[in-house]
């Protein structure tokens, strides 16, 4: 399946580094964002890839390029102006018109995740969901509020988040608008209307990279898990 990665954002609160470079190329363990998620989905099988760019768009152009040398092929879609996922999306439109579906990629995320997963489901929409982990310790208490213990930063029981990767088909293009993000238009539509699939993940290795913080656990947790 096509990929389509979403590249093209402004990456405000990941400042001052954003300043001089656009959010995909920010570093983790001395590799690019974008090139993890190149490596990481070339371990799938995956060889065609249209990337949406547009903030420092030059920087990416030239980092990855037509991925040769990820064995791959890759192509740009030019945002001239900052458009939002959903947008980004519509102006891609024409490098898979021909695809029955195909991947959709926040291009912040670092995961291991399998997508294979959700290629299985024919003819739908999907998006992935992974475990809801507080971003907070717990601390644990009896009955009598006497303190018994503390728990880093747990998974919270049956709550699920976006994981930012999507398997669309066709009928997206039909919900997304010129300018906005997917998040607020097509996914609730799809939602609504019944056509949207959800497939889970558990104990996968999943981070997206939101702040100066994000980049420090990443590269944490990458050192001890292998994603491609």
């Amino acid at each position: 399946m096509k990929t389509v990665i979403l590249a093209g954002g402004f990456g405000k609160r990941l400042k001052p580094l954003t300043d001089a470079r656009p959010k995909p190329m920010i570093e983790v363990l001395n590799i690019p964002i974008i090139e993890w998620q190149v490596r990481w989905l070339r371990k799938f099988g995956i060889k065609d890839f249209v990337l949406c760019v547009g903030y420092m768009k030059d920087m990416i152009i030239d980092h990855i390029g037509n991925g040769a040398r990820f064995d791959c092929q890759i192509q740009y879609a030019i945002e001239e102006k900052a458009l939002g996922t959903g947008g980004a999306l519509l102006n891609a439109r024409q490098f898979v018109s021909n695809a029955e579906s195909f991947f959709v990629l926040n291009g912040d995320i670092l995961t291991g995740l399998d997508p294979t997963n959700m290629s299985n489901i024919v003819g739908t929409n999907s998006l992935a969901v992974v475990p809801l982990r507080s971003p907070f310790g717990v601390v644990d208490f009896d009955e009598t509020s006497r303190v018994v213990g503390f728990i880093e930063k747990p998974v919270i029981q049956n709550k699920w988040i976006n994981a930012g990767l999507y398997s669309f088909t066709q009928e997206v293009f039909n919900h997304l608008p010129q300018e906005g993000n997917i998040e607020v238009t097509a996914l609730p539509t799809l939602a609504k209307e019944g056509r949207l699939q959800a497939v889970q993940y558990k104990d996968v290795f999943w981070q997206s990279i939101d702040s100066h913080k994000d980049i420090e656990e990443a590269s944490k947790a990458m050192k001890e898990v292998r994603i491609t």
